[in-house]
C-alpha cells in the first residue's frame, strides 16, 4: 500500500520500511524523524493519537501516516512514546 501523509509522510515511510510487528518511539525520536516539533495536541492529547471512528471519521494527516504504514498507534503521554503495531 502507498499513499500520502502529508507532512507526516516521512514517518509514513519509516513505520512501512520496518519489518517488526511493533516499532516504539518516543516524541524526540518521531519529531527527528520529521524534522519538525509536534504540536502541543499531541502531547496531551490521547486522542490526536487516535482515528476517531474509523467508519465515519476521515484520517488526519498525522494518523493516515501509521495507518497507511498498516499500523495502530498505542500512545503514553506520561512516557512520551508511541507504540506502532502491525495492524491485523
Amino acid at each position: 500500500m502507498s499513499g500520502h501523509a502529508g507532512e507526516y509522510q516521512r514517518l509514513y515511510v519509516y513505520l512501512r520500511d520496518r519489518y517488526a510487528n511493533c516499532v516504539v518511539l518516543t516524541f524526540a525520536q518521531i519529531e527527528d524523524l520529521l524534522g519538525f516539533v509536534l504540536p502541543e495536541p499531541a502531547r496531551r492529547e490521547a486522542e490526536w493519537w487516535g482515528l476517531g471512528d474509523a467508519s465515519s471519521a476521515p484520517h488526519s494527516e498525522q494518523s493516515a501516516s501509521w495507518t497507511l504504514a498498516s499500523r495502530t498507534a498505542t500512545v503514553n503521554l506520561a512516557a512520551q512514546r508511541v507504540v506502532f503495531e502491525r495492524a491485523p
